[in-house]
């Protein structure tokens, strides 16, 4: 037979296709273009597989770590990362990304090559492994980290169990784990079809009556305060409801403020937006509004020793109302549960009374800075300084993207709106990229809740993999960048025009504000000829050391012109004490909570 006809003419069974080739197929389904890889032997056969799909690309990284960061930013841009590593070795390698991934709630598809499927269950001790014949410790250990797993090692239920995974993985917005023994990917199977029927994943539906009796409570707890705030959490994301957020925000008339971690999920040349609440180190005049309201209505929030500047918020549990992802809870009074944030924020916005008396005391409180900074000639560099530079560079940015899309892209104009998107690694850069103004869709990325030290090499590599209209701003300690700066030759061998600003403080900033000791101090690095060592004259990359402010003017101005097409890695140098206010306070706060004593027996 050939094509499914049968030499009379009449249709004929179709040939059957294979597992790699089902599951290449429903990555590209779900939204996956580039898949993170690390080779080993058990993944090699199904590594061919995902090559042959030609709508799937194959990005190799320099370790299994870097792979699961960079699914994870990949996530971020485009709603859904994968990754495929090698068994044990691999697996174990990656899991620390995944955990990442899992406290963030993004879907990670995260594929191990496995032991041939005639090994499990004869005693038998494989390499990879600890010498034990248990093929379980990788499983066991990924059940913590994702909320599906699925261990192929069979042909004839291979087909639901990785449609099971992938399904679950976009329906609960979490990392799943498939793996395959690697004998089974070129084996043809009925089960499997050439092309497999898109998924279907039926809508979540709130419960109608809770709706309405959820919205009924908040809109009359909210409606009798004096002076109401909204304030946006990082689980708009998981929600999918931004744009309710911003119906209600327009509908309500009450002053916004975000969290730290939902930076970028709301715009913030929107009128009514008053900054970043973040207890003693918010934006300033933002928390004085926040923690002196009356009532508040927090969606999709994480309160956490971090987030909560170690427990120091001053915000009370009745005046609020907290919207999450699928349930309402109302001051001290009652919750609603199957009650979703999108439903439930649209429903609210029509029945809020308009009440702008929060806003309006901002801005009668609100002094705008009075004084631009200053430095003498050649003085050395300040961060503070540097961000006032990344500020600007922002801006421009925004102009030569939205130049460039209208003259030489044919893509529509809204898809290159804002052009840019920062990405901020745990430490310094936290507090000082949260205090940009961003542009009108300008994105924003950083990892709060496992602040991960060098998640930003592996989350900005693939980030840019996924938004190649968007040119990637990422700020990295030096610190974090020694633990993972491989991956900026991946970056260079796919093209990427990232700018990388690489703070040289000379150790762990941010574990000094906590509780410092001589661990804190690293060795220190030739950064830009460690990066032109690994660019090796081979890709278009540019490096660039900066010590004063003349030097960094000139840097920002190549990055942006010049080499707007090429990686761009600037170093710069500042003193190791040279740290924002915030990071001071908010860790002194942080070093507080976590020396308590033991409570008493």
């Amino acid at each position: 037979m050939q094509d499914g006809l049968d030499n009379g003419g009449r249709a004929g069974r179709r040939s059957p296709g294979t597992l790699g080739r089902h599951l290449a197929r429903r990555l590209v389904q779900v939204g996956v273009r580039d898949v993170f890889a690390v080779p080993g032997d058990f993944n090699l056969t199904l590594l061919d597989h995902l090559i042959a799909e030609p709508q799937l690309n194959l990005v190799g990284c320099c370790n299994e770590l870097n792979a699961g960061y960079a699914a994870d930013g990949y996530a971020r841009a485009s709603g859904v990362g994968a990754c495929v590593v090698t068994f044990t070795v691999g697996g174990l390698s990656v899991i620390n990304a995944i955990a990442g991934s899992y406290s963030e709630n993004l879907p990670i598809i995260c594929i191990v090559g496995g032991p041939n499927s005639n090994d499990y269950g004869t005693n038998r001790i494989l390499h990879h492994t600890i010498g034990l014949p248990d093929f379980s410790q990788e499983l066991r250990c990924f059940q913590t980290v994702t909320c599906h797993q699925a261990v192929v090692n069979h042909m004839d239920d291979a087909h639901e169990m990785i449609d099971t995974a992938i399904s679950t993985a976009l329906k609960e917005s979490k990392p799943v784990y498939i793996s395959i023994s690697c004998n089974l990917p070129g084996i043809p199977h009925p089960t499997f079809v050439n092309e497999p029927v898109p998924y279907f994943l039926t809508p979540k539906v709130s419960n109608q009556l809770g709706l309405e009796a959820a919205v009924e409570a908040t809109a009359q707890f909210l409606n009798k305060a004096v002076k109401p705030v909204l304030v946006a959490g990082p689980k708009l994301r998981v929600a999918k409801a931004h744009q309710a957020f911003m119906e209600l925000a327009d509908a309500c008339g009450y002053p916004i403020a975000i969290m730290p971690s939902a930076k970028g999920m709301v715009p913030e040349h929107h009128p009514h937006f008053i900054g970043t609440y973040w207890g003693a180190v918010s934006t300033n005049f933002c928390g004085e509004i926040v923690e002196s309201a009356d009532a508040y209505i927090f969606v999709g929030p994480i309160f956490n020793d971090y987030s909560s500047v170690g427990y120091s918020l001053l915000i009370k549990k009745e005046k609020a109302v907290i919207a999450h992802p699928n349930r309402v809870a109302i001051g001290n009074g009652p919750s609603f549960g199957w009650v979703f944030m999108a439903d439930f924020l649209t429903a609210l916005s029509r029945k809020l009374k308009k009440n702008t008396t929060a806003l309006e005391n901002y801005h009668r409180i609100y002094v705008p800075p009075s004084r631009p900074l200053k430095r003498e000639n050649d003085e050395p560099l300040r961060v503070n300084i540097l961000f006032k530079h990344i500020q600007a560079c922002l801006q421009s940015l925004l102009l030569l993207l939205t130049f460039y899309s209208s003259n030489f892209f044919s893509f529509n104009m809204d898809m290159l709106s804002g052009g840019t998107t920062v990405i901020a690694e745990t430490g310094d850069s936290w507090f000082n990229c949260q205090k940009l103004r961003l542009p009108e869709n300008c994105g924003y990325e950083f990892q709060m809740q496992y602040g991960s030290i060098g998640w930003s090499v592996g989350a900005t590599l693939g980030y840019a993999q996924a938004a190649k209209e968007r040119r990637v701003i990422a700020c990295i300690g030096d610190g974090s960048f020694q633990v993972t700066a491989q991956d900026v030759s991946t970056m260079i061998r796919h093209g990427q025009r990232s700018i990388i600003f690489l703070i040289n403080n000379g150790g762990y900033t941010i574990e000094v504000e906590i509780h410092d000791g001589p661990y804190n101090v690293i060795k220190n690095w030739n950064y830009t000829g460690f990066v032109d060592a690994i660019n090796n004259g081979e890709g278009k990359c540019w490096t660039c050391k900066v010590r004063t402010e003349e030097e960094l003017e000139e840097a920002v101005a190549k990055a942006t012109g010049e080499m707007k097409d090429s990686l761009c890695f600037l170093e710069v140098i500042v003193h190791k004490d040279d740290t924002s206010k915030e990071l001071l306070e908010w860790g002194s706060r942080v070093s507080s909570a976590n020396s308590r004593p033991p409570n008493p027996q």
